[in-house]
């Protein structure tokens, strides 16, 4: 026998993997969104003036929710290439990517820190580049799932970057939300 293992066995491996790694990403994403109150429910975001690029907020939920199924498989993926050259360092980055990714959220949205949130996507564009790349030396298939959520942070950025602009003054703004009390 030349085989390590079957290709059921690899195929039952990478389905372990996937049915724990796809449901727990996309946990992560969506427990991010929520305690960061992101949305246009959130009074300092709705305050803002919105950038022409800006999508019709459902856009974002649909969007969100397909990514991180795929970033979640293609992480499945590499998870499942036991013995591959490359697949500690894909994992490590993949988790700095990863944290970079559900940082954002409460940055820009609960800390109101534009800038800041600028700069951690402008990171985050960097390391998704590095877990393609390093996704494509371990399985190409896993690096190719990545490519839709890389075009929609760089869409993001840009983005980012319009509300910077179309907000000048909101960076660091503190909204609490509640009524304001006025003495009559």
């Amino acid at each position: 026998m030349t085989e390590l293992a079957s290709r059921d066995q690899l195929r039952g491996s990478l389905l372990r993997w996937a049915l724990v790694l796809v449901p727990g990403v996309l946990l992560l994403g969506i427990l991010s969104g929520q305690l960061a109150g992101s949305g246009a429910e959130n009074p300092w975001f709705a305050d803002l003036v919105k950038p022409p690029l800006y999508p019709p907020p459902a856009v974002f939920g649909i969007v969100w929710t397909i990514l991180y199924a795929l970033i979640g498989f293609a992480l499945a993926m590499v998870a499942s290439a036991r013995g591959a050259q490359w697949r500690l360092a894909a994992l490590i980055v993949f988790a700095v990517q990863l944290a970079l990714n559900l940082a954002w959220t409460p940055l820009f949205f609960a800390a109101h820190q534009i800038v800041a949130a600028l700069v951690l996507i402008v990171v985050l564009d960097i390391a998704v580049i590095g877990t393609i790349v390093l996704f494509r030396l371990v399985r190409p298939v896993a690096a190719l799932l990545l490519v839709p959520y890389l075009l929609w942070v760089l869409f993001a950025t840009v983005l980012t970057w319009q509300f910077h602009e179309a907000n000048p003054r909101a960076d660091g703004e503190n909204v609490s939300g509640a009524a304001v009390r006025v003495k009559i």
